[in-house]
């Protein structure tokens, strides 16, 4: 909570700024509301009525004057926000439907509609916040991701990962190059910002859906690589933008460095600290001193060029996987409780907010842009079943083959990633968070269209969630032998 109040009080101070340099005059939707309310003939009117819109009447004008900006007022929109996730969580767990796209549209109402929260202001926090969301989700994710379940489906991860974020590139750079007439360069780094699903939105999806847990290992895995290779090679075609050209030499270093980076200081910091969490058991500050562990560690690895997110993954990877790494090293650990609980807490927090804030960058001014966004999102899910269909066989159950198909969200990685080219100064940069919020919004309601129509297919083991059953034949052998040594004991 305290990060996120720190990020409120800059926001305050930056629409404080904004406020004061505006030159034009541009009358809020809020002020219209007003007005309208002002304008009843309140001798017509009961009591209490005129007394609810003298009422609403003192808060909409004080939301279009510059009171909005006061620090009751953000927090009042952050009780607002933290109301609507924890009823958009409800709903999800009820009906299957992401709370995703409720929070987007919130940011959206509190940003471009009633103009609360101006597009200039989230920008010039984006990097506070994106970074505070980027460590702590993908931390989120290590937690969740089981060890074992990881290495049995870790080739169809990776295949899905690679084959699907190169098919991703491909179709929005191609378009972005033949339809908005770009440059290969701009076009392929708007690919790569949208390259992959958003591990943001598939952990907290996956935990809740009747799928096979290796399935959910599988979605997991494969959502946190492309998040990880969205962010690097984006970040190789800003510099290919500035450069003026592509090197693929520098290409190749970038990545082999991130990696490098991330699991040497995942592994390098996450094993001993696996350790020392034993020793303190149920200490009361064990889980704030492992967030700031992972600060410093995602400081570490920015400096040493890697984003971040490996590092985190990583780290997550090994305090998640407490139990079958002391087998592995013969160490007794003790039960903890109280960490699950702050951690919940804290990731449901920082997600809701996200995805609140990707509402708050919503633009419309360009038709063209958001007709893009949708189109391309449209083939990038056609491109993504023909994809499952080639790669997922044998032992996938046809539950587990429909989520893997329609998990297709674009969320945290391509919203940060969207913004950076408004700081840096590059070509088409206003057109980036257009396109992309576009995208985001269109890949949030096919998926949740997807998993209405998966929710009518029953899985055939309920208690293994979605894997496939054993064949009728098998099953025939196996019920006479039982049969027979049932007759045999009696």
């Amino acid at each position: 909570m305290l990060h996120i109040l720190s990020i409120f009080g800059i926001l305050n101070q930056y629409i404080n700024g904004i406020y004061q340099s505006l030159e034009f005059d541009i009358e809020p939707f809020s002020v219209n509301i007003a007005n309208m309310f002002s304008g009843f003939n309140q001798e017509n009117i009961p009591e209490f009525l005129q007394e609810f819109i003298n009422v609403s009447s003192s808060i909409l004008e004080s939301i279009s004057s510059d009171s909005i900006i006061s620090a009751p007022m953000l927090l009042l929109a952050a009780g607002v926000t933290i109301f609507f996730g924890v009823m958009g969580e409800s709903f999800f767990k009820k009906t299957g439907i992401p709370d995703v796209a409720f929070l987007m549209l919130l940011g959206v109402l509190f940003g471009p509609v009633l103009g609360l929260i101006q597009p200039d202001v989230v920008i010039e926090v984006v990097p506070y916040f994106a970074a505070l969301a980027l460590i702590i989700i993908m931390f989120d994710g290590g937690l969740n991701l089981d060890l074992g379940h990881m290495v049995r489906t870790a080739h169809f991860a990776i295949l899905l990962s690679i084959i699907g974020f190169a098919i991703s590139v491909g179709i929005v750079a191609s378009l972005a190059h033949y339809a908005l007439d770009w440059f290969w360069l701009d076009s392929i780094l708007l690919g790569a910002m949208v390259g992959g699903s958003s591990s943001a939105i598939v952990f907290g999806l996956v935990r809740n859906l009747k799928i096979s847990d290796k399935t959910k290992s599988l979605l997991s895995f494969e959502s946190a690589l492309t998040d990880i290779l969205a962010t690097i090679i984006a970040f190789v075609m800003f510099g290919a933008i500035i450069a003026g050209s592509l090197d693929y030499n520098t290409l190749g270093d970038t990545i082999g460095n991130s990696l490098l980076v991330g699991i040497s200081l995942g592994l390098g910091v996450g094993l001993p600290w696996m350790y020392l969490t034993t020793k303190m058991g149920n200490s009361q500050h064990s889980y704030m001193l492992t967030l700031g562990i992972l600060f410093v560690l995602f400081f570490m690895a920015n400096t040493f060029g890697e984003s971040g997110a490996l590092t985190a993954l990583v780290f997550g990877l090994m305090i998640g996987n407490k139990k079958r790494f002391a087998k592995i090293f013969r160490f007794k650990i003790p039960k903890i409780e109280a960490d699950n609980a702050m951690h919940n807490q804290l990731t449901f927090l920082v997600r809701t907010f996200f995805f609140v804030f990707v509402g708050l960058l919503a633009s419309f001014g360009n038709v063209e842009y958001i007709i893009f966004g949708v189109v391309t999102t449209v083939l990038i899910y056609i491109g993504r079943i023909i994809l499952c269909k080639m790669i997922l066989i044998g032992s996938f159950s046809k539950l587990d083959k429909k989520v893997t198909s329609i998990m297709i969200p674009r969320g945290l990685a391509a919203a940060v990633l969207a913004t950076l080219p408004l700081t840096m100064g590059l070509p088409n940069a206003e057109a980036y968070p257009q396109i992309v919020f576009a995208i985001i919004m269109t890949s949030v309601v096919l998926t949740t269209m997807g998993l209405g129509s998966a929710k009518k297919i029953p899985p055939p083991v309920a208690e293994e969630g979605g894997f496939i059953i054993k064949d009728s034949l098998e099953e025939d052998t196996e019920s006479k032998k039982i049969k027979q040594d049932l007759d045999k004991s009696f």
